[in-house]
Order: structure tokens, then C-alpha cells, then sequence
């Protein structure tokens, strides 16, 4: 009986750590060349990029999404994207330059991302996150 309850759940992301220095530019997505191809999420050392799903679950229509809060400017996810759709941007314009670029969100509550006109989507589970990232 108790093996039938413990079933394999997907494992929970840890909290980031808090920043000690705030980085001098950060990784934008510009979801419109976006493909959902998860390359990104492979290669960023601090789980900052996020899956969004497409309509109703559509797997070739998914994006992604970098938290800028967490994201630590190390360039990986622009050097791997093998579309050129994510930017280093200086950090003061990051926000707005998000702001523009995003077509779909999981992260409407976050404070730069407040006002945007992105359509508010559903978080993808991937085998890296198991749920819904923390705001």
C-alpha cells in the first residue's frame, strides 16, 4: 500500500540564492523569434528561464521566459539560442525592454512585468521544474 502511494514526482526547484551584486546587463527573450526549443534551460546555471505553454497545451507553440530577477547576466543562454532571440541587455533597460518583447507570461505579478500588455499563459512543466515558479 505505501508503495502505491509514493509515487515519482518531478523534483522542486530550490529557492535562487539572493543576489550580492546586481549584474551589469541581463538576458531578454524576444519572444517573437522564440520556438520553445528549451535549449536555454539546459545551459543557465541559475534555473531562471521558465517554459510557457502554448494555447491549450500546444507543445509547438510554447515560449520562454527569463525571471530577471534571478537571472545572473552570464550570457550562456545567448550564446547556446540557436535562433538569436535572446538579448543581453543593460539592467536598468531590462524591464522595459521585457515589457516589449514578451507575447506570453507566467511572471504578470512580478513588479517589471506589471502593465505589460503579454497575455497572461500556463507554466510548462519540464523534467527541470516540476511547478509553477515562485513570484
Amino acid at each position: 500500500m505505501a508503495d502505491e502511494q509514493t509515487q515519482a514526482q518531478a523534483p522542486v526547484k530550490p529557492a535562487a540564492p539572493g543576489r550580492k551584486k546586481k549584474p551589469k546587463e541581463l538576458a531578454v527573450v524576444n519572444q517573437a523569434g522564440c520556438t520553445g526549443c528549451e535549449v536555454c534551460l539546459e545551459v543557465c546555471p541559475v534555473d531562471c528561464i521558465y517554459v510557457i505553454s502554448g494555447p491549450e497545451y500546444d507543445v509547438h507553440k510554447k515560449l520562454v521566459e527569463i525571471d530577471l530577477d534571478v537571472c545572473i547576466g552570464c550570457k550562456l543562454c545567448v550564446k547556446y539560442c540557436p535562433w538569436d532571440t535572446i538579448e543581453m541587455v543593460d539592467t536598468d533597460k531590462a524591464p522595459e525592454i521585457a515589457k516589449e518583447w514578451t507575447q506570453r507570461t507566467v511572471l504578470p505579478e512580478k513588479d517589471w512585468m506589471k502593465g505589460a500588455p503579454a497575455e497572461v499563459g500556463e507554466f510548462f512543466p519540464t523534467v527541470f521544474y516540476g511547478e509553477k515558479p515562485p513570484v
